[in-house]
């Protein structure tokens, strides 16, 4: 079950479509990866195999985080805001001479 529920993730594929003929139905693979989510088997499991991999120095525990924000333009989408006049007006650009 465990090889199933790996394929499952590994091929990015539906529980449906898993293959019967190498891992049985797809129902007990799905059941077996809820019941292990829920009772928090494979958090159990993720924890002993990091201790082991950290004891044996297989982890490297340097971690690089990028904070870059990038905004978009209020344009840059499709959607418009409902305040907003859909009409396409014109934007009128003011000189460097103050009227008088």
């Amino acid at each position: 079950m465990v090889e199933a529920i790996a394929y499952r993730y590994r091929t990015g594929i539906p529980w449906r479509d898993v293959p019967r003929e190498h891992f049985g139905p797809w129902q007990t693979a799905w059941k077996r990866h809820r019941r292990y989510a829920a009772d928090g088997t494979w958090d159990r499991i993720l924890a002993q195999l990091l201790a082991e991999a950290d004891a044996a120095g297989d982890v490297d525990w340097n971690v690089s985080v990028d904070a870059t924000i990038t905004r978009a333009h209020q344009h840059a989408t499709n959607t418009t805001r409902p305040d907003q006049d859909t009409g396409g007006h014109i934007e009128l650009q003011e000189s460097g001479h103050t009227r008088r």
